[in-house]
């Protein structure tokens, strides 16, 4: 199973969002999110909430790419997140997530028995190229027990 399959598979949201998890590697994660009527805001692009989603899920691929191997002594969970609406989106638009910290000093914290947090950086772009958003997700790698 993919990451997008296990993702649309444990996550309603981004099944009922019908995200499409376009690449999903521990250096960058993308996920398109269509243009859907039934998710438009009130000037017809995507909901501000549908933006964020995509966002979140964007950096979820990212954080299970890299971190995928660490799943059976922790779990990721998000912290925090926070997100800027820069442009007006309209149509499909696509979320493009990268880690801000390199993985392998995420793992050396977990390994030395810490709770390591780390934030990914998250860029939302309309069809034309142009940015419309920005969003910035901290994570955890909480150990089990």
């Amino acid at each position: 199973m993919t990451i997008g399959e296990m993702l649309a598979a444990t996550v309603p949201m981004a099944r009922t969002l019908n995200l499409e998890f376009v690449e999903t590697g521990p250096d960058k994660a993308v996920v398109a999110l269509p243009d859907q009527s039934d998710y438009h805001n009130h000037v017809g692009g995507p909901h501000a909430g549908a933006m964020f989603t995509l966002g979140e899920s964007a950096s979820g691929a990212i954080v299970l790419a890299a971190f995928g191997d660490q799943l059976a002594r922790a779990v990721p969970l998000a912290v925090s997140a926070e997100i800027a609406y820069k442009k007006l989106a309209m149509g499909p638009v696509t979320a493009t997530a990268t880690l801000g910290r390199p993985a392998a000093d995420v793992v050396a914290e977990l390994d030395a028995g810490r709770r390591p947090e780390f934030p990914v950086a998250t860029s939302i772009q309309r069809g034309d190229g142009a940015f419309t958003g920005e969003m910035t997700v901290v994570w955890t790698l909480r150990p089990n027990g």
